[in-house]
């Protein structure tokens, strides 16, 4: 199975809580923090949530 990276490049600052929470799910705290996920649906959804605060990159 293929991996994705994904690197929080926004503030949580203002964000909603389910979306705060949603980062910290897949490993995001702060502003740079990088984490390698594993490319399956789940994972997709979270993306798919936070995508205007993330960038991902395939691995």
């Amino acid at each position: 199975m293929a991996n994705v990276q994904v690197k929080l490049v926004k503030s949580l600052i203002g964000s909603k809580k389910d979306q705060i929470a949603t980062a910290h799910a897949l490993g995001l705290r702060k502003i740079g923090d990088v984490a390698s996920q594993p490319d399956n649906p789940q994972t997709q959804g979270k993306i798919k949530k936070i995508s205007h605060l993330i960038e991902v990159t395939k691995a």
